[in-house]
This record gives C-alpha cells, structure tokens and sequence, in this order.
C-alpha cells in the first residue's frame, strides 16, 4: 500500500480534556456528556468521530455516484453516532449514515451507498466491532 499523507493528534486529559495536533490546525477542548459542567464546553469525540466519517464516506458515496454518472449537486451526508456501554464495562459504537443525493431514486441511492461503504477507509476500519446502519434518505 502507498501512504498518501498521515495524520497526527495529541490528547490531553481524556474525553474530558482537549485535542491538538503539531501543526496547530486542531485545538479543542472536549466536552463529555457524561461528566456533569462538561456537557457543552465542546464536542465530544463521538461528535468529532461523526463528523470526520460523514465527510470521508460522503467522499466515497460522490465518487460512487460519479462512476454510475449520477449528478453529485446538492448530496449529503449525515453521520448519527452512539456511545454503548456493554454487559462487561466495554464501550462500543453505533453508526447511522444518512445519504442524500437530490433526484436519485431508493434503489440508486442505496447502490451507490453500499458501493461507497465499501470503499471508504472509515467503514472499512469499522468492519466488525462497529454496527453501522446505512439510510438512504
């Protein structure tokens, strides 16, 4: 495989502390819904989680859409993540992905869909241990 670019972040005092990055792009303070005076001092990292696999996937599904020369104009994407706790103390994920392209049919839509999960690098990392839902919207 060939690394097109890496990434790097830093956490500092967990869910209930701040992120960064060494080039200075990212500086944020988290916030925890489950910590009582921490709830909106920022989002929390299932909402930054969210949002980087609602851009990444939509990036597959409009180049999915564009093999099948769909018109991309005005597509969407929404990612709805949920924080589970399980039987045994563990955590997991839940993922929906709401995918909107105006004028395409249920069942393009849903091809399409399904041709980008396959291709994107965050539904492929997700494989297994995530339940991710796809709705064509």
């Amino acid at each position: 495989m060939k690394t097109l670019f890496t990434a790097e972040a830093t956490s500092i005092g967990g869910r209930s502390g701040s992120i960064s990055d060494p080039d200075g792009l990212l500086e944020i303070t988290l916030g925890n819904p489950l910590e009582e005076g921490a709830e909106k001092r920022g989002p929390d990292p299932e909402l930054l989680f969210g949002a980087a696999y609602a851009a990444c996937y939509h990036g597959a599904m409009i180049n999915a859409a564009k093999a099948r020369g769909i018109d991309r104009t005005g597509s969407t994407v929404r990612a709805v993540v949920g924080l589970l706790e399980d039987g045994a103390g563990g955590y997991h994920l839940s993922v929906v992905l709401r995918g909107r392209i105006p004028g395409t049919g249920p069942a393009v839509l849903k091809e399409v869909m399904a041709a980008a999960h396959e291709t994107c690098p965050y539904s492929k990392a997700m494989r297994g241990e995530v339940s991710v839902t796809l709705v064509a919207a």
